[in-house]
């Protein structure tokens, strides 16, 4: 008769946690709705409802807040439910990084293949003349931390410029120059080949500013006349995809961008956080991308900070 009077522990055990408030828009970035910084605009233009209210930017939300984005309801899930895909998308000029352009330019979108959940976002843009590499992933969080400045992701730019450039405009570049938000510069700089009327160099820049590749040659008094983008992290454009085409990043290569972002996958597909690759961003000698303009790379002088020239 003891046991029987001996309180006995429910069958669907101690009562869950609730889960602690999220940030609005990482919640939305999980669901697949675009980039963190993206959502942020959307909020600040009141696109974004909480429990019928305009949100806000700081705002957190718990499961059972219900949530619009243009009138349309959320449904939230978490970032490892649904499959990761990082797509290397090779942009031709003449393309613009939106989804709707009130001129009517042909945008990437359109040559992008179709998505059950969520939809793409690209990482970062490149603008209507400049080709060349653009990942585009379904997971917003993913695409912030790639963006992020304080990754410091390597981008490899091809730039073919006009005229004559000497040693000491190098080196001016790889230094610093200023420009109208701030001091930019290139962290090396290549030699790649070209003419007399023409150059071609390999940079590298760890910044995604406005047309900042571009802007730091003019600071100088240069113009470029073809701009492509060869490598994000460690992802390079190579030969494959050609112009208006894409291929899936996977394998070893998605491990090692996701290890670049501080995630890992799961076994459901999904990234998970891990500790910092610190070894992954180190770069002993800067080595440009091949196959990215059609023609070797040049004489090995290199131009980089802290370097003899």
């Amino acid at each position: 008769m003891k046991d029987a009077n001996r309180r006995r522990p429910s069958p669907s055990g101690p009562p869950a946690e609730p889960e602690e408030p999220v940030r609005l828009q990482k919640v939305l970035a999980e669901a697949g709705l675009g980039s963190r910084r993206e959502i942020e605009g959307w909020i600040r233009e009141g696109r974004v409802r909480v429990n019928g209210q305009p949100a806000k930017l700081g705002d957190r939300v718990q499961p059972s807040d219900r949530i619009q984005v243009d009138g349309n309801e959320v449904r939230r899930r978490a970032a490892s439910r649904h499959r990761l895909r990082v797509l290397a998308y090779h942009k031709p000029e003449g393309e613009v990084v939106t989804r709707r352009d009130p001129d009517g330019r042909p945008t990437i979108f359109r040559r992008l293949p179709g998505i059950r959940e969520g939809r793409w976002i690209a990482v970062g843009r490149l603008d209507l003349n400049t080709a060349g590499l653009l990942l585009v992933t379904n997971h917003g969080e993913l695409a912030n931390r790639l963006m992020h400045p304080s990754r410091a992701l390597e981008r490899e730019y091809a730039v073919r410029v006009r005229g004559e450039v000497s040693d000491q405009l190098l080196a001016q570049l790889v230094n610093g120059v200023e420009l109208e938000d701030g001091p930019a510069r290139f962290e090396e700089i290549v030699p790649s080949g070209g003419s007399e009327s023409h150059q071609w160099f390999h940079v590298l820049i760890v910044e995604g500013r406005n047309r900042e590749v571009r802007r730091l040659w003019e600071a100088v008094g240069c113009t470029v006349s073809r701009l492509k983008r060869v490598r994000y992290g460690n992802v390079i454009l190579g030969a494959r995809p050609t112009p208006g085409q894409w291929r899936e990043v996977v394998g070893e290569e998605l491990e090692g961008l996701l290890r670049l972002a501080d995630l890992a996958p799961t076994a459901s597909g999904g990234p998970a956080r891990t500790e910092r690759a610190r070894s992954e961003r180190h770069r002993p000698g800067f080595k440009p991308a091949e196959a990215s303009t059609g023609r070797r790379a040049g004489p090995r002088t290199s131009h980089g900070r802290g370097k003899s020239r």
